[in-house]
């Protein structure tokens, strides 16, 4: 080293970090370490460029918890959750979170469940528990067990697809058509035969924060059990509205309140308002779920029963759920959910006022949220409205196509969440009507910013 660089790095070590005239290391394992401050200022700086969640209207995973939520999961990042011989009381909590949310859903006896990653992680062991008992009951008639099936609308998060590629299943998709963005029995009723391992219907679906017909579905498997002697069950996906629902519409029957739905998956860092990755999945009685999905272990001390994809996770995230149940309790998580609701309100009647966008589906039971698009004849379209927010006020608005046979419809959402308050809504509303006056004068966005625009649909 020369006399100029330790000269360098002295002044670095008083005055500040020594990267900070230096590339920092992104492809070669780092050949010499750094002090800790110099390594947070170095991470928390490149972080700095991210987007604020408070603005990110885009993403329904939860973004802020309570200082008291926060001091716990601090507390408690350390714990290995699937150590159950060593953190029995955590395990403990899972199983308060599962018992109260059968309660929440109406299961009708004791049941059991599952805590998991999230609802991608809840979706595959519920699907896994469908594909097995429909193997079980074609095995116990003496039946051929090639060919499942899985009935689900185009409505659905990309996992449900996943697992009919992961686990060899056919998969019946429902098409959506324009102007009508969810499916019903009449929809699905074509595609079931003896082969059917389930339906899986959505609960706030992320498109437009609408529903399937759930109930209609629930009695069309009735009728076809009765009729033709299958019994298909009825999965709900309720990755956003498991926690929505129960709260702002408590007399809509969308759970096990209905006969054929069999198992019931939530995201509890979505609307559970727990940071992720927290994930449920439910089941209607203790033998909905296969026993041959659960396996022994006993090499952490006791003899335990595990129904995972994952096995190592944190703790921290189970403690968050059980805080937020204790802490709000249903008057709490109605209250939030109420308030989300008019707030979401407040921006659509804001959005119809301006003239330049058709609200989609507000008449209907619905997540927090406002789906949008534009009326007919502007020169610019929705990716241009969401790259103009980005770009002018840093707001995170996705804009997005539908998925088939909707394709060519094209959709913004803003999703209202705990921490969007009412003079947020103002401010969005005006940010909105300033980027389609800005994007009048200049006709569009141009390609070269259109290209930048990369803006999913929130999953």
């Amino acid at each position: 080293m020369s006399d100029a660089e330790r000269s360098y790095e002295k002044s670095a070590e008083l005055f500040g970090s020594s990267f900070l005239a230096r590339e920092v290391p992104t492809r070669d394992f780092p050949s010499a370490g750094m002090t800790a401050t110099d390594a947070l200022r170095l991470v928390a700086e490149d972080l700095a460029l991210e987007g604020l969640p408070a603005r990110n209207l885009a993403t329904f995973v939860t973004t802020w918890m309570e200082p008291e939520a926060q001091k716990l999961i601090a507390f408690n990042l350390h714990r290995n959750f699937i150590d159950h011989a060593e953190y029995p009381r955590t395990a403990e909590l899972e199983q308060r979170c599962i018992r109260m949310l059968a309660d929440l859903f109406h299961a009708p006896v004791e049941t059991t469940g599952a805590r998991t990653q999230g609802s991608s992680e809840a979706i595959m062991l519920g699907a896994l528990s469908l594909k097995w008992n429909w193997r079980q009951r074609r095995r116990d008639a003496g039946l051929p067990t090639d060919n499942p099936n899985l009935v689900f609308g185009g409505d659905v998060h990309v996992v449900w697809e996943k697992f009919c590629r992961y686990f060899d299943v056919e998969p019946r998709i429902v098409p959506l058509q324009r102007g009508k963005y969810t499916i019903g029995p009449e929809d699905v009723e074509p595609h079931i035969d003896e082969n059917t391992i389930g339906v899986a219907a959505v609960l706030g679906t992320t498109f437009t924060g609408h529903k399937d017909d759930i109930g209609g579905i629930n009695d069309l498997l009735v009728r076809i059990k009765k009729e033709r002697k299958l019994d298909v069950p009825l999965h709900v996906d309720g990755a956003s509205g498991a926690f929505v629902w129960p709260f702002l519409y408590p007399h809509s029957e969308w759970d096990f309140r209905l006969e054929q739905v069999r198992s019931i998956n939530t995201s509890g860092h979505k609307f559970g308002l727990v940071y992720p990755g927290i994930g449920w999945l439910i089941f209607r009685t203790k033998e909905d779920l296969n026993p041959d999905l659960v396996f022994k272990e006993n090499y952490l001390g006791k003899t335990d029963s595990t129904f995972t994809l994952n096995f190592s996770t944190g703790s921290a995230m189970v403690v968050a759920q059980y805080y937020n149940f204790v802490r709000y309790g249903r008057p709490g998580y109605t209250y939030i959910m109420e308030n989300m609701q008019r707030n979401a309100e407040v921006l659509a009647d804001k959005l119809e006022k301006m003239g330049d966008f058709r609200v989609i589906g507000r008449e209907f039971e619905q997540l927090p949220l406002v789906a949008f698009r534009l009326t007919e004849g502007h020169s610019y379209d929705e990716f241009d409205v969401a790259w103009q927010l980005s770009a002018e006020r840093g707001w995170m608005v996705p804009a997005y196509t539908m998925p088939p046979d909707a394709q060519d419809v094209k959709i913004m959402r803003a999703l209202v969440k705990q921490t969007l308050s009412r003079e947020q809504v103002d401010t969005l509303a005006r940010d909105i009507e300033d980027a389609c006056r800005t994007l009048e004068k200049k006709g569009g966005a141009h390609e070269s910013e259109r290209k930048k625009m990369v803006v999913g649909s929130g999953h």
